[in-house]
C-alpha cells in the first residue's frame, strides 16, 4: 500500500483535526509524544469513536492489541467489547492485509496515518470511513501505542451501523492513504 504525504488540513472532521492538533503539540521536538501525555486530556467529546491499541512486537511480526474502545467501534465491529483481542484476530482475512497495513505504516513511520475508505452499509448505502492513527510511545523512540480515531459519513445522515465492518457486501473502497506530512506535523 503507498502512502501519499499529505497536509494536516486534508482531515475533514472537526475531532480527528482537534486529536492531530493535540498529538503536534504532546510531541514538541521529540520524535514521538509520551503515552502518558493522553491521560491529561479530556476526549470525552470523541472517545467514542477512538480506540487505544498496544503495540505487540514478536520477532518480524507486530500486532496490535485493543486495549479498550468506544461504543461506536463496538457497533460497527459487532462486538461490543474487543479488549484484550488483537486486531487481526476481528478482521476478516481476506481483508487483513489492507486492514492493518496503515496500522503498520504509523509503527514503521512513526507519524500519522490518515485513510478514508469507501464502503456500503446492509442496505447500500455509502459510508465514508475516515480513520486516523496517531503513534505515541513510553521512551519518545519507539511506537509502542497507538490511538486510533474514526468517523463514519453517510450523506443521507445516517446508515447502518451495526456489524459495518463486518456485514460490507463488499471490501471497503480506499480512497485515500497518507502519512500526514512531517514538517507539518512538527
Amino acid at each position: 500500500m503507498n502512502f501519499a504525504v499529505v497536509r494536516p488540513d486534508v482531515i475533514r472532521a472537526v475531532n480527528q483535526s482537534w486529536l492531530l492538533n493535540m498529538w503536534r503539540r504532546h510531541r514538541g521536538y521529540s520524535p514521538l509524544p509520551r503515552w502518558d501525555t493522553i491521560e491529561k486530556e479530556n476526549l470525552t467529546a470523541s472517545a467514542e469513536q477512538l480506540s487505544f491499541l498496544e503495540v505487540a512486537a514478536t520477532g518480524d511480526v507486530t500486532r496490535f492489541r485493543i486495549h479498550s474502545h468506544g461504543a461506536v467501534l463496538g457497533e460497527v465491529y459487532g462486538s461490543p467489547d474487543c479488549s484484550g483481542r488483537f486486531l487481526d484476530e476481528i478482521i476478516s482475512p481476506a481483508q487483513q492485509t489492507n486492514a492493518l497495513a496503515p496500522y503498520r505504516q504509523v509503527v514503521e513511520g512513526k507519524l500519522p496515518i490518515y485513510t478514508i475508505h469507501d464502503m456500503r452499509d446492509r442496505l447500500g448505502r455509502l459510508v465514508n470511513y475516515e480513520r486516523l492513527l496517531l503513534p505515541y510511545s513510553r521512551d519518545r523512540r519507539t511506537v509502542d501505542r497507538v490511538l486510533a480515531s474514526f468517523e463514519f459519513i453517510c450523506a443521507d445522515g445516517t446508515f447502518e451501523r451495526q456489524g459495518l465492518m463486518r456485514s460490507a457486501l463488499v471490501p471497503p473502497t480506499l480512497r485515500l492513504s497518507a502519512t500526514i506530512q512531517p514538517s507539518a506535523a512538527a
